[in-house]
């Protein structure tokens, strides 16, 4: 990159120039002046105040300042009003004995050291002015309606010109519309006057803003008058004249064009521009589309503007044709200072342009540099002067002057021409904080002549940094343009030239990023209740944060509903103020992230107002209302209430609901109803409050519309009709008088209709029928003003009785032990005597066929519901004798039953047995006796017996089973394993197969002899010392067998195996302290620690190098020779009731005995 740009210099420049930078030279060093403070070119002063003229500069030595004025020498000390300000080259003017119109002119500062002059630009120095309006007497204007007006405003010149506004007397801005607006001269134009426009204080006032003082023009009266009759007028243009025009503007200043037009109706204002498009975000259209404004003007807008006035008389059209100039202005900016070594080579560039193009001059330390002592280092070249081989003493300020018809530039850069070794500017030791995937820019600004050159090295300066993804700029600046964990550390920068070097080392800290992790949501909230905005952030720990929330943009509201917590804010009592969007920002020292989300406040929709009816018919009206506020949540529907002041003061009943979209509704009503309609809004949220009532509409009575419905035909007795119906509401009689005609006759045998009228009821009873026969029914509505329709014809039935007749051929079929099926024939319907519900099958179970003993039991009844023949009887008791009979039944009762039948059911399997008991435990048998079970369900054939071991974690062993005989009620198990528990299963059969079981726990127990033996040899002192010697033995047995080992010999295994072949060593059993069988069960190993008796022997497997077989059983250990080390020793002998691992018993001391006789 750097050598790209030095090629670029090259190219620019035929020697080899120094690369100028923008340069800050240590001010104690020796350089030439620099101005850094002066005020504007055009300066307007207030002639209230002192005057101060800015003239500031830097150099070294530190410059003397001098003026100019009008051009000329410009002696403060002889002017008692001026003083220069100490080290300074300010002007201050004391005008309280001199008027500040007196100092008005151009004045121009110098700066000088011995290394050079620098002039400041020059300033024109102008009071500001606010003159008073001229006094004129101005008449009332009386206008024709219709006609375009302008009022001329025509304010006093001013410096600078004033703000032009138009008030009335009470100092109010006159209201301006698209056919009232200010033009940009001041004048007030009327495209159109109305009656209303009529007043006498149209005044127009002038704010002069750098004294701010405002000045009033005496009030304008204006009379509207309406002689003639309006007539419209297509647009003419009030401003500008003509069908087009032209305008000049400044490059960078602001363009305006206005197009004011008169006419009527009032004319729309529209704009184009030919040929291109406006600049978007530089173009406005102000005063309702009649001013176009662009900001910020270029060459690019150059061009032909148009605008159109259109009303739907015709249009109108007018071209204002743009120019551009432009002062001078820099392409690159200002020339830069140049530090120059003896012998270098430099550039100053004065490049700049405008229109028309500018002339560039230049001048030495203020002389025009044509008058200035000749220097063959020096070349001036148009815009550019090229230094060769610069030396020693010939520091200077030159001045470059770029000017055309429209302004200058006015320059000022030196050439400072020493020889000085490298420093570093930026502080030592500079901390720089950059976030994750941020840019980091670490500075090295230096000073040396010749430019020092810069290298820049991380940590242990293996090689220096120039290359991805280092950028190294020509200012020494360093860039990591994608800034990672990995880049934190120390660096180090190293300024050099030919006199020296000098390094700096700085220090990058790379931080994690803030981030909000879980951003507010959008909240919808109904007014009352509370909000919580959740906002978690997660940011790097080393850094602070700061929380803060706002809403709108603005600070959160004073008040204490509002709850900052760590992440989150909560409002409580929420109103709609409320509404807004809310931002929470989490801002560190490096960066900040911020998220925001919106509050809507919602809640019950206001009443609506305005009830009116309209469209009023006989039998409808139209209800039209006006919406209140929907606070936010929109309606969606509303519902439409009436109360009947005739019938029901005080009640208000549902009508019909309409679209929250609509605000009327066509409402079909009843007649003889005094009306009252009100209205409700609802929302999400809920309903509104009712409306105001509206006005009360009274509908003419008619005769009914409808009949009563839901009319029937029953019977209580059998041998009435009862007629019942559903009255008709005060709603539906339509009048007075309302009453009910009341019809029937006996369906198929009557032709005539019986009529009855009934009033106030809903029923009527008709006696005398014969029982259960159909009938045809009507009723009609009839009130004073006619009858209804022709009523519809419902049918019924008169009165019940109880069935006469018996189902016939009952009979049972046994499909198991528990289940049969009763069939029997229907009863006839002309024996039912009403409607049949269905059957009901009484049954009982008389006895037990095994015990032939009757059970006293309730009898029990199923109920078929429906004309059904046949049914199931579930539940039933096996091996059992049952009774049943069959009964119809209607709404009145059931008839008499069917001829009783029995039935027999098949054996069943039978009950668990009642009892099962352990009686006579020993140490290794018990006795178990049972009763036999309760329910038999047959006959038993006999009993089966299961049982099998359970351990202390429920694991259960093999099982054991035997068959007994059915007589049998008690048996006797041997050979039971002592102090183990046992699970017995015992369960009864019968030809069907075995029933459930009876279960029971049992522990075989040791006699209370044994068991006292046990607790006093535990407890004695002599068993205790016992115990410690053997430990001692064995330790002193190991200690000898490690020495053996340790001298090179292996364990003997051959001789101890020789020594253990004794045929009459045998294991001891437990109960009676004799020698019994060996039992070599896995389940019975010896006491931890127990050894292999000197002498005796061991019964040993096949295989004698098992590990299981020694010790522990496996978990014996080998020495460094590979040689083991523990005993070799088979099993302690066990008898098959003594303990396993899996007991819970604690060891018996009787086991320790065993162990012991194995080492005596």
């Amino acid at each position: 990159m750097m050598e790209r740009r030095r090629m670029d210099a090259a190219l620019l420049v035929v020697f080899l120039g120094h690369l100028a930078t923008a340069l800050e030279v240590p001010l104690d060093l020796p350089q030439p002046p620099t101005i850094t403070n002066q005020s504007p070119r055009d300066y307007i002063i207030d002639p209230r105040e002192n005057i101060i003229i800015h003239c500031e500069a830097k150099g070294n030595p530190h410059p003397s300042f001098s003026w100019t004025r009008n051009g000329t020498h410009f002696d403060i000390d002889e002017d008692s009003n001026v003083n220069m300000r100490p080290h300074s080259g300010t002007l201050v003017v004391d005008i309280s004995r001199e008027k500040a119109e007196h100092y008005e002119g151009l004045y121009q500062c110098t700066a000088r050291n011995k290394h050079g002059t620098a002039v400041s630009n020059n300033i024109f120095v102008r009071q500001s002015r606010s003159p008073l309006w001229s006094k004129e007497k101005i008449k009332p204007i009386v206008v024709q309606e219709g006609v375009s007006l302008v009022l001329p405003c025509r304010p006093p010149v001013g410096l600078p010109p004033p703000i032009i506004f138009w008030m009335d007397n009470n100092f109010q801005r006159l209201p301006q519309s698209s056919r009232v607006s200010q033009s940009l001269n001041g004048d007030l134009y009327f495209s159109n006057v109305l009656r209303e426009d009529s007043r006498n204080d149209y005044i127009c006032y002038a704010r002069f803003p750098h004294t701010q003082t405002i000045q009033q023009k005496q009030p304008i009266t204006v009379k509207v008058i309406n002689q003639d009759p309006l007539e419209e007028r297509k647009p003419a243009f009030l401003i500008p004249s003509g069908p087009s025009s032209s305008k000049m503007v400044l490059r960078g200043q602001v363009l305006e064009m206005e197009c004011i037009a008169d006419g009527l109706p009032t004319p729309e204002i529209s704009w184009t521009k030919v040929s291109r498009d406006f600049p978007a975000k530089r173009t406005s259209f102000l005063h309702y589309q009649k001013t176009l404004r662009i900001v910020n003007v270029s060459e690019s807008d150059a061009g032909d503007y148009r605008c159109t006035a259109r009303n739907r008389l015709g249009s109108v059209h007018h071209t204002i044709h743009v120019s551009v100039k432009a002062a001078p202005y820099w392409l690159s900016g200002p020339p830069r200072n140049l530090v120059l070594a003896p012998g270098e080579n430099g550039v100053l560039t004065c490049r700049a342009s405008g229109t028309p193009k500018p002339t560039i001059t230049w001048a030495m330390n203020g002389i025009p540099i044509e008058n200035s002592p000749k220097d063959l280092s020096r070349k001036v070249e148009d815009d550019t002067i090229i230094f060769t081989d610069v030396q020693t003493g010939s520091s200077a300020v030159y001045q470059c002057n770029v000017s055309n018809d429209y302004g200058y530039l006015l320059a000022n850069a030196f050439v400072n021409v020493l020889s000085e070794s490298p420093r570093v500017l930026t502080p030592a030791n500079k901390v720089y904080q950059v976030v994750k995937n941020h840019q980091a820019l670490m500075d090295c600004a230096s000073f040396g002549s010749p430019m020092p050159r810069i290298t820049w090295f991380k940590e242990s300066r293996s090689s220096t940094l120039d290359g991805d993804p280092y950028i190294l700029h020509d200012n020494g600046t360093l860039e990591i343009h994608v800034a990672q964990g990995r880049h934190s550390g120390k660096y180090t920068c190293v300024a050099q030239n030919f006199l020296g070097n000098y390094e700096n080392h700085i220090y990058l800290e790379v931080k994690e990023p803030t981030r909000i992790l879980k951003q507010p949501e959008y909240k919808v909230v109904q007014r009352g209740r509370s909000v919580v905005f959740e906002c978690k952030v997660k940011h790097d720990p080393s850094l602070t944060p700061i929380m803060t929330w706002l809403k709108d943009d603005g600070e959160l509201p004073d008040d204490e509903r509002f709850i900052v917590d760590l992440d989150s804010l909560t409002i409580t009592d929420v109103t709609e103020n409320d509404v807004g969007v809310y931002t929470c920002i989490m801002n560190t020292t490096l960066d900040h992230d911020s998220a925001s989300a919106e509050l809507t406040v919602v809640e019950k929709p206001d009443p609506p107002t305005d009830l009116e009816l309209t469209d009023q018919k006989k039998r409808s009206v139209q209800l039209t209302w006006t919406p209140g506020d929907e606070h936010y949540s929109p309606i969606h529907k509303f519902l439409i209430q009436y109360e009947d002041s005739l019938h029901h003061r005080g009640h208000w009943h549902n009508l019909t609901e309409v679209p929250g979209t609509k605000t009327t509704a066509h409402l079909k009503l009843s007649p003889y109803v005094h009306y009252t309609f009100r209205v409700l809004a609802v929302n999400a949220v809920g309903f509104s409050h009712p409306s105001s009532s509206s006005r009360i509409y009274k509908t003419e009575p008619a005769a009914p519309d409808e009949n009563p419905t839901g009319v029937k035909g029953f019977g209580t007795q059998h041998d009435n009709l009862v007629i019942s119906w559903k009255p008709l509401s005060d709603l539906q009689s339509n009048g007075p008088g309302l009453h009910y005609r009341v019809m029937w006759r006996q369906q198929g045998v009557d032709s005539e209709w019986t009529t009855v009228t009934v009033a106030n009821n809903s029923q009527f009873v008709v006696s005398g029928t014969p029982t259960f026969v159909p009938y045809e029914i009507k009723v009609q509505a009839v009130n004073d003003h006619g009858d209804g329709p022709e009523p519809a014809i419902a049918h019924g039935y008169s009165g019940e009785d109880l069935p006469l007749a018996a189902p016939r051929n009952v009979q049972a079929m046994v499909r198991n032990s528990t289940l049969a099926e009763v069939h029997w024939d229907p009863v006839l319907p002309k024996h039912t005597r009403g409607h049949l519900k269905g059957y009901k099958v009484y049954y009982r179970r008389e006895y037990s066929i095994h015990k032939h003993n009757p059970h006293h039991v309730e009898e029990q009844i199923l109920t078929f519901s429906g004309n059904h023949s046949h049914g199931m009887l579930p539940g039933l008791h096996p091996f059992s004798r049952y009774s049943f009979n069959v009964r119809a039944y209607n709404g009145k009762g059931e008839g008499p039953p069917s001829l009783t039948q029995h039935f027999e059911t098949p054996e069943g399997v039978p009950g668990a047995p009642t009892s099962l008991i352990v009686t006579n435990p020993n140490l290794d048998s018990l006795t178990l006796e049972w009763s036999p079970p309760h329910d038999r369900n047959g006959h038993i054939t006999g009993y089966t017996l299961k049982y099998q071991p359970v351990n202390n974690s429920n694991e259960v062993g093999p099982v054991e089973e035997l068959a007994l005989l059915a007589n049998e009620t008690s048996v006797t198990l041997f050979n039971l394993k002592y102090s183990t528990r046992y699970k017995f299963y015992l369960n009864a059969k019968t030809v069907r197969g075995a029933g459930p079981a009876i279960s029971q726990e049992v522990v075989p127990i040791i006699n209370e002899a044994v068991a006292s033996r046990q607790v006093d040899i535990a407890t004695q002192g002599w068993f205790i010392g016992l115990m410690c010697a053997i430990a001692l033995l064995i330790l002193i047995l190991l200690i000898i067998c490690f020495i053996q080992r340790n001298k090179g010999g292996k364990y003997p295994v051959k001789e101890k195996e020789d020594a253990h072949t004794d045929p009459e060593f045998q294991p001891m059993k437990e109960d009676d302290c004799t020698f019994g069988e060996y039992s070599d069960n896995e389940d019975h190993k010896p006491l931890k620690g127990s050894r292999t008796p000197s002498n005796g022997t061991v019964k040993r497997d096949d295989s004698d190098d098992s590990l299981v077989d020694y010790g522990e059983g496996g978990d014996g250990q080998f020495n460094e020779d590979g040689s083991f080390i523990g005993q070799y020793s088979g099993k302690t002998a066990s008898r098959d009731t003594g303990e396993g691992h899996e007991s819970s018993e604690a060891p018996s001391p009787i086991n320790a005995m065993n162990s012991l006789n194995s080492f005596v």
